[in-house]
């Protein structure tokens, strides 16, 4: 089977993914001779890079089959965040048990450890039981000790999203998505939103339904994919979340948003609830409302932070999506949310 990104063919990989394979299934105690063994399944719903599973008959008999994933980064990458510090960052989430192994790289790519579970849908997201591990996990993730300064990330990352876009964009595209009025909203949300006393953690920063993961007999969440985490506060990653609920990627169109599914006040309210009272402290009712009321705010920009992202994947990035129509409609919400968010933080 074919791999379209790139035209890679099994039998006809590149030397470079060639040996990696091989060395991988060495190590594993198989043996990958004859690359036309590989079957190679195109796995749905990724945005910034393109990826599969990889299966190969296991020397342990019986039909068995080991299975790997293959991650080719996507066209333009190196524009949203350093590969290199995000390969660290993955190396360090496995020596803390989280995600998957890294068992290989490659010039345009890697080769990860396929996790044995399954990944979320868009409906899991609304299932109390799960938005309940999801929270819990959540919390474990932000208080991860990751190398480096502890400094919020996020509002210099759009100013240079920002300016990429600028320089990337047609008159007309910088004239219809506003990009002259975007580094003041920058400023006015850093401004509004920032506070001394606000709790930063290492943040996901991508907590769509198919960065998650759920062992379905030990019901244990696993959070993948780290290209755009970071230190935030954490009320930036739950607002993300939120969002994320308005989504479906695996549909026809999965560039469309639904922002009547965001979750309602009492989710959100539950959410906060079980991310606080995972620790084993009782929150109090003051200290949920301020989480959610906080984290509601931050979905303004959370929308203008994928606004960025999708206008400026709309130039360099082949993958079949509607990348500038999505980030119409972030921009679009941004917009209409913010006299809303900013004069009442509870409004639906």
């Amino acid at each position: 089977m074919t791999v379209k990104a790139k035209g890679i063919l099994p039998g006809s990989a590149p030397g470079e993914l060639k040996e990696v394979l091989i060395a991988i299934a060495t190590e594993l105690g198989d043996a990958v001779d004859d690359l036309n063994a590989l079957k190679v399944v195109p796995l749905k719903g990724a945005m910034t890079n393109e990826v599969f599973q990889i299966n190969w008959p296991s020397r342990k008999g019986g039909g068995s089959v080991r299975k790997v994933l293959l991650r080719i980064y996507g066209e333009g990458v190196e524009l949203f965040f350093n590969r290199d510090d995000e390969v660290k960052t993955f190396e360090c989430m496995s020596m803390h048990g989280q995600g998957p192994r890294l068992l290989g790289r490659f010039a345009d790519g890697r080769v990860e450890e396929f996790i044995h579970a399954r990944t979320l849908s868009a409906a899991d997201l609304r299932n109390p039981d799960v938005s309940g591990l999801i929270a819990a996990k959540l919390r474990g993730f932000h208080n991860l000790e990751i190398p480096g300064p502890r400094n919020v990330q996020l509002w210099d990352r759009m100013r240079s999203w920002l300016k990429e876009a600028r320089a990337l964009c047609s008159d007309r595209d910088t004239k219809d998505f506003g990009l002259h009025k975007l580094e003041e909203e920058i400023s006015l949300l850093e401004k509004a939103l920032s506070r001394e006393d606000e709790a930063i953690g290492f943040c996901h920063n991508d907590l769509q339904y198919g960065n998650i993961m759920m062992d379905e007999e030990t019901r244990s969440i696993t959070l993948i994919d780290y290209e755009y985490s970071s230190y935030n506060p954490i009320a930036y990653d739950l607002a993300n979340h939120f969002c994320e609920m308005a989504a479906n990627y695996h549909s026809d169109t999965p560039h469309v948003l639904d922002h009547g599914l965001y979750p309602d006040y009492e989710e959100r309210v539950r959410f906060a609830w079980n991310y606080l009272d995972s620790t084993g402290d009782k929150p109090s009712h003051t200290e949920v409302a301020q989480l959610v009321d906080d984290a509601e705010k931050y979905t303004l920009a959370n929308h203008l932070f994928w606004g960025l992202w999708g206008l400026i994947s709309a130039y360099v990035n082949n993958i079949d999506f509607d990348y500038k129509e999505y980030a119409r409609q972030r921009f679009g919400q941004y917009w209409k949310r913010k006299p809303v968010v900013l004069g009442c933080t509870h409004a639906m």
